[in-house]
């Protein structure tokens, strides 16, 4: 039972998806669409990434080491794809707070 706790795979495989996910809605390239196709690219993006953390919540439940596990992963996948760091974590905190 404790064990289940510490159990954070689901949790960190949702976290690399959701990021490979918006890595395909928001490319690294489209930084350098006009600031406001840009903008409206990423409302978008963000609205349907609130959605898909809102499903996954109500599937999985998310203690504090699951949810440190699924903000990390989902760094680590847009580190590699090449993102900007202060633009990642803008974005893990983002998803913290929606995950909270």
């Amino acid at each position: 039972m404790i064990l289940a706790w510490f159990d954070a795979r689901e949790a960190s495989r949702f976290g690399a998806d959701l990021a490979g996910w918006y890595t395909s809605q928001l490319p690294r390239e489209a930084a350098s669409l006009s600031e406001k196709k840009f903008i409206a690219r990423t409302e978008s993006a963000m609205k349907q990434m609130a959605r898909r953390v809102d499903e996954f919540k109500l599937r999985q439940t998310l203690n504090v080491y699951k949810r440190a596990k699924l903000a990390n992963a989902f760094k680590w996948a847009l580190r590699d794809a090449g993102y900007n760091t202060a633009y990642i974590d803008q974005l893990t905190e983002w998803l913290v707070a929606q995950l909270g």
